[in-house]
């Protein structure tokens, strides 16, 4: 068996009090194997602005633990089920390989500032070279280029191509290497 993050979704009600991602990160058996990609919001409480950080989609949740480990967890969780591959074999989970994650999820750890799209948003238009980031904190960090007309910032598009889902995370124009 390969070693894997298996895509899971929350059926539970945006308003809920207690997601399923909150309910698996307090699992004890599960500490440091659930990864929720996060974007700030801000909202208004009692009169004030306040930044929180909110699931980018709220029924997406990954979790890197062998399917027989996550089975029982997932029958005890009524609103807790697995994504399924479309177009698949019956029945056959959506997973990530552990390696392909491991670069996503250090590259978005590595800075408050990101965002998260579908590949339907991202179209050719807005990515361009391949590039490679040398120095810094994304050290080795290897991606194509975003390009947002007006914008001054650069970023770098890390894909997950198994959940049709894209981090661009901004870079520094001093640390960017064009790859042929």
């Amino acid at each position: 068996m390969e070693d894997c993050w298996y895509v899971l979704r929350d059926l539970a009600r945006p308003n809920a009090k207690k997601p399923a991602y909150k309910q698996l990160q307090a699992m004890t058996e599960l500490n440091g194997c659930v990864f929720v990609p996060l974007k700030q919001q801000v909202f208004r409480a009692f009169g004030r602005c306040v930044v929180r950080f909110v699931p980018y989609m709220r029924d997406l949740i990954f979790v890197h633990k062998s399917k027989e480990e996550l089975d029982p967890i997932v029958r005890r969780m009524p609103l807790l089920q697995y994504r399924y591959v479309r177009g698949g074999k019956r029945d056959e989970a959506m997973s990530v390989r552990h390696k392909d994650f491991e670069v996503f999820r250090r590259a978005v750890e590595q800075t408050d500032n990101v965002e998260y799209f579908s590949y339907e948003e991202v179209s050719p238009r807005l990515y361009g070279k391949q590039i490679r980031i040398i120095g810094g904190c994304l050290n080795g960090f290897e991606g194509r280029l975003m390009s947002k007309r007006g914008s001054k910032y650069k970023r770098l598009l890390i894909d997950l191509q198994e959940c049709n889902l894209s981090a661009a995370i901004q870079v520094e124009s001093e640390f960017i290497q064009l790859l042929k």
